[in-house]
């Protein structure tokens, strides 16, 4: 099932979805499953599997120079979504950027995708890498999310980027997708309105739903839906929270992420003498968010779980 058909087949009911990490390089992958088994019995409806791109770093050597090199610290996108489908019997959807991938990268991966069962995608344009000061493309690869939106499409229709096709049309699957959404704007957008632009190509395109960045103030996800609905958009926008875990976060999160945070949440955090007693307002604002969410009749709420599996699981025991 396409994640819009997994809404609508609950019937308004209440439900959720989360994001993963895969493994960092070296780990295995118990210690994600405990992390996921610690949910399952509130039944997440799917599980998206975060996309990291290559990073160059320099190394010292022998001689004492310096040697450039990429490192992926978390490989493993494809593997660990395939992992998680197989055990947990729910939808995977992995990410796939732009970011640090060429064309042909990508359809590896989407062959590699469609081999396994896997037809739901999150399609992003991804984050510059660390060592640029804005977003360049790899060579041979994207520049915008509807760009690879464009391949995905010519992938269902049977066509590799060579402009050769596909054999045993009838076992290949049909990728379904949704791309990002930013209540508060895109921070590279020069304005909201065009922001929105962009995101009513993207769906025109066929993204078939929208996943919002995380937002701490619902009425800026409320208006961000008005707005998308008067502009044509209509398919489903999923709100996208995350449960505040640190005190770092206050201005951490601001700055890396281009989100407000409301004046009675920042003055709690303001408050707090330690990391634990952060966690505990993190705690309190997510289940704030979530009922008032449903209350206004959102019936699915994707949480940034990442690395705050208990505040996650805390939430949900008082909301579900």
């Amino acid at each position: 099932m396409t994640i819009p058909e997994i809404i609508e087949s609950a019937n308004g009911a209440k439900g959720f979805s989360i994001e993963v990490l895969p493994p960092m390089k070296g780990r295995g992958i118990a210690g994600l499953f405990d992390n996921i088994d610690s949910l399952m019995e509130m039944k997440p409806r799917y599980i998206n599997i975060t996309t990291h791109r290559s990073e160059l770093v320099y190394r010292s050597t022998s001689d004492g120079l310096y040697q450039k090199v990429s490192v992926r610290s978390r490989p493993g996108t494809v593997a660990v979504a395939a992992a998680i489908q197989q055990r947990y019997d729910i939808p995977a959807v992995p990410h796939l950027l732009c970011s640090g991938y060429t064309r042909l990268e990508t359809e590896y991966a989407l062959i590699d995708l469609n081999f396994l069962g896997i037809n739901n995608l999150l399609i992003l344009r991804g984050d510059k890498a660390r060592h640029e000061n804005r977003f360049i493309p790899s060579e041979g690869g994207h520049a915008h999310a509807s760009d690879l939106q464009r391949q995905v499409n010519e992938f269902n229709q049977g066509l590799f980027i060579d402009g050769s096709t596909m054999d045993n049309d009838d076992r290949r699957i049909k990728f379904d997708y949704g791309v990002a959404g930013y209540p508060e704007k895109h921070d590279e957008a020069p304005n909201s309105d065009i922001d929105l632009q962009w995101l009513k190509y993207k769906v025109d395109m066929g993204a078939s739903y929208i996943v919002t960045q995380m937002f701490f103030d619902n009425e800026k996800y409320f208006s961000f839906v008005e707005r998308c609905r008067q502009a044509g958009i209509n398919v489903p926008i999923i709100p996208g929270i995350k449960p505040i875990v640190n005190r770092n976060q206050l201005t951490v999160l601001p700055k890396v992420f281009h989100v407000d945070l409301p004046s009675e949440l920042a003055n709690e955090l303001t408050q707090c003498k330690d990391d634990a007693a952060a966690k505990q307002v993190g705690v309190e604002w997510l289940i704030h968010q979530l009922k008032d969410l449903y209350s206004k009749g959102v019936d699915s709420v994707h949480i940034y779980s990442l690395n705050a599996f208990p505040s996650v699981y805390k939430a949900l025991s008082e909301v579900l």
